[in-house]
């Protein structure tokens, strides 16, 4: 048995965002490994997932985990249910609570839960997470 890394964090994804032909900024080349996007550096994928819960709040008004978690895994290919239960317990958040997705804090812990999710670890450092934000 090997002992591989999830497929998230070995394509630099951590939020297992699919290719779409979206122009991300430090997408590879090839950009995707036939479904999701693949990164240079983690710090870029980190920027993607949380810029793509930023357009779901100003486009959509989603801002509650709620909202983010069924609109980022539908139920039609996930338990977005128990996704909602994982994101409220790692975070504290309520999943009906509105959240401030501009604050860097509240940003921090909801994408550290989101790909504790979608990985089964989260294996990078707060530095890590906020330099993506910057990007």
């Amino acid at each position: 048995m090997t002992n591989r890394k999830p497929r998230g964090i070995r394509n630099n994804n951590p939020g297992n965002i699919r290719y779409n032909g979206t122009t991300w900024v430090g997408l590879s080349l090839p950009p995707s490994d036939g479904e999701f996007c693949v990164f240079t550096e983690p710090k870029y994928g980190i920027r993607a997932l949380a810029r793509i819960i930023k357009v779901y709040n100003t486009k959509y008004g989603i801002n509650t985990v709620a909202g983010i978690i069924k609109r980022w895994a539908p139920s039609c290919e996930n338990d977005t249910n128990a996704y909602i239960r994982s994101v409220c317990h790692q975070t504290g958040f309520g999943a009906k609570s509105e959240l401030d997705l501009g604050d860097c804090k509240t940003m921090l812990v909801l994408v550290k839960a989101i790909i504790q999710h979608e990985n089964g670890q989260q294996p990078y450092t707060d530095q890590q997470i906020l330099e993506g934000f910057k990007c």
